[in-house]
C-alpha cells in the first residue's frame, strides 16, 4: 500500500474509534501511474452508465433543492458540499465519454478528460462529506437519486485505488477475515457461548435447518453484545426456529461502502450461501441500516436474480410479530424520541415499524422536526465515521441531530441501528452531551411479558 499523505490509521482492534484531528489528505491504495488510476475509474464509471444513471445526469436542472436537504451544507454553507457538485467527476466523465454530445465535446475540446488531481481532490466529497442517506434524492422535483449516484461514484475511486484509508483498511479486513472489526467465527462462537452463559439464554448456533436466519453486525458483536442477547430472548419468547449460522452471520458490508462491488458481493453471499444451507424462510437483519440496504435492496443484484427468503429488518420482525401476537410486552409510561435511521427508514421503507413497535410498548412518541422520511441522518453512515479526517465536518452534522432531539423534551431516545448508536456515543463523549442513545430492540427485550404460547424455555445453546 502506498502511505504517501497517509494519517492516523484506525485502530483496527478496538471497536471504539480514537478521535484525532488529522491533517488534510488524500489516501491511495497501490503502486499505480496517475494514468492507470483514470482509467480504472473511467473504466469503472462507464461501466455504471445504465438507463436510470443517464436520466439521472440528464435530468439535472441545477435548482440546488438538494443543496439545503444536505446535513454538510446545512451545517456549513459551503456550497462545495451541494451534493450535485460531489458527482462532477462523474458527470464530467459521462458527458465526455459516453453521453449523446461526447464526440462533439471531445472533437471541440469542451470538457476535459477527468485527472487524478480531480479525483483525489473529490475523494473528500464522495466519502468524508456524504453519509449516502438520501435525503437529497427525496428532496430532487426531478426524482434523481443523487444518493444512488455517489455510490456508483465510489465504484470508480475504489477501483483507482482512491478510498479513505481507514474506510479501505475495514472493508479489506472484512473481505480477508469475515469481519470489519476481527469478530472471525471463532470470535462469534466464544462470544454467543460467553453470552448464553452469563445471561442464561437460549442462543441457537449452525442448526442444520431452521426457519428463520438470524445475521449480526460486527460492531454488534464487539461493542453492543446485550443486542445479541436481546436478539435471542426475543427470538426464543416468540417460540421461532432460528438459528446463526457462523458461516454467514456478519450483515456489515464495508464493501458497499468503499465501493468494491466485489467485495460487496462476497460478503452478501455468504449470508445468501448460509440461507440457503438451513433452508431459511426468513432472514433477520440486525440493527444496522446499510446492512440492511445491502441485503434487502441490492442482493438480489448481486445474486443475478430475486432473494429466495424474505429479508426483514429487526424492527419489521418486531413489530410484525407484536401485531401477531406472537410477542407480548409490558406497557410503559413517559416519553421517547426515535432517531430513523437513513438505510432503513427512507432508503428502506421501514419508516412505520418502530413507531408500531413504541405504541405497542405504550410510550408516547414524540417526533424531532424532520423525522421520519425526513430525518437528518447521524452524520456517520455511509461509512463516514470511520474516516477521522471528517471528524470536525461530522461533529458540525451531527449538531442539527442533537439540537433537534432535544427540542423533543423526550424522556428517552432510541434507534434501529446500532452504528447509529456508534455516531451518537461519539458525539455525546465529544459534546458532554447529556443524553444516551438507546435500542429499539433492546427496549423491547428489557419489556418482555409472560412468553407467547408455543415459546421455548430453558437454553440449549449450539447444534
Amino acid at each position: 500500500m502506498n502511505d504517501r499523505h497517509l494519517a492516523h490509521p484506525l485502530d483496527l482492534e478496538s471497536p471504539r474509534l480514537s478521535v484525532e484531528k488529522p491533517a488534510v489528505r488524500f489516501d491511495v491504495q497501490g503502486e499505480r501511474s496517475d494514468d492507470d488510476r483514470v482509467a480504472a475509474a473511467i473504466s469503472a464509471f462507464t461501466h455504471d452508465f445504465g438507463r436510470d444513471v443517464v436520466v439521472g445526469l440528464e435530468s439535472c436542472i441545477h435548482c440546488g433543492h438538494c443543496a439545503e436537504a444536505c446535513q454538510f451544507f446545512v451545517a456549513t454553507g459551503d456550497a462545495k458540499y451541494t451534493p450535485t457538485w460531489k458527482l462532477e467527476p462523474f458527470a464530467q466523465a459521462y458527458r465526455r465519454e459516453a453521453g449523446p454530445f461526447s464526440w462533439l465535446y471531445r472533437a471541440l475540446g469542451m470538457r476535459s478528460k477527468v485527472t487524478v488531481d480531480e479525483l483525489e481532490a473529490w475523494q473528500e466529497l464522495i466519502y468524508d462529506a456524504c453519509t449516502l442517506c438520501g435525503r437529497c434524492t427525496l428532496a430532487c422535483p426531478m426524482s434523481i437519486d443523487i444518493a444512488g449516484l455517489v455510490g456508483l461514484a465510489r465504484h470508480g475511486m475504489a477501483q483507482a485505488g482512491l478510498v479513505p484509508h481507514e474506510l479501505w483498511a475495514v472493508t479489506e479486513r472484512a473481505a480477508r477475515d469475515g469481519s470489519p472489526l476481527g469478530a472471525t467465527p471463532a470470535v462469534l462462537k466464544e462470544r454467543l457461548e460467553w453470552l448464553s452463559d452469563e445471561h442464561e439464554v437460549d442462543i441457537h448456533v449452525d442448526r442444520p435447518r431452521a426457519e428463520i436466519l438470524v445475521t449480526f453486525s460486527s460492531i454488534e458483536i464487539m461493542k453492543y453484545p446485550l443486542s445479541l442477547v436481546a436478539t435471542a430472548r426475543v427470538m426464543n419468547h416468540a417460540g421461532c426456529d432460528w438459528t446463526v449460522s457462523s458461516a454467514g452471520y456478519e450483515a456489515t458490508n464495508f464493501g458497499m461502502l468503499a465501493g468494491s462491488a466485489e467485495w460487496q458481493k462476497r460478503m452478501t453471499m455468504k449470508i445468501v450461501d448460509a440461507a440457503l444451507a438451513c433452508g431459511a424462510k426468513i432472514v433477520v437483519v440486525p440493527e444496522c441500516g446499510h446492512a440492511y440496504s445491502a441485503l434487502r435492496w441490492q442482493g438480489a443484484n448481486m445474486l443475478g436474480r430475486p432473494l429466495p427468503f424474505r429479508v426483514l429488518h429487526i424492527s419489521e420482525f418486531l413489530a410484525e410479530y407484536l401485531a401477531s401476537g406472537r410477542i407480548r410486552v409490558r406497557q410503559q409510561a413517559g416519553s421517547i424520541a426515535f432517531h430513523d435511521p437513513c438505510q432503513v427508514s427512507r432508503r428502506g421503507g421501514a419508516t412505520q415499524a418502530p413507531r408500531d413497535v413504541l405504541a405497542a410498548l405504550g410510550l408516547e412518541l414524540r417526533e424531532t422536526k424532520d423525522s421520519g422520511d425526513l430525518n437528518f441522518c447521524c452524520g456517520g453512515g455511509g461509512g463516514v465515521i470511520v474516516n477521522h479526517r471528517a471528524d470536525e465536518l461530522r461533529y458540525r452534522a451531527f449538531g442539527i441531530k442533537m439540537a433537534q432531539l432535544d427540542a423533543t423534551g423526550a424522556d428517552s431516545m432510541v434507534t434501529s441501528c446500532s452504528n447509529c448508536r456508534q455516531s451518537f456515543d461519539d458525539g455525546q463523549a465529544h459534546f458532554g452531551w447529556d443524553r444516551r442513545m438507546g435500542s429499539l430492540l433492546e427496549l423491547v427485550a428489557d419489556h418482555l411479558d409472560a412468553p407467547a404460547s408455543g415459546a421455548t424455555q430453558g437454553r440449549t445453546a449450539g447444534a
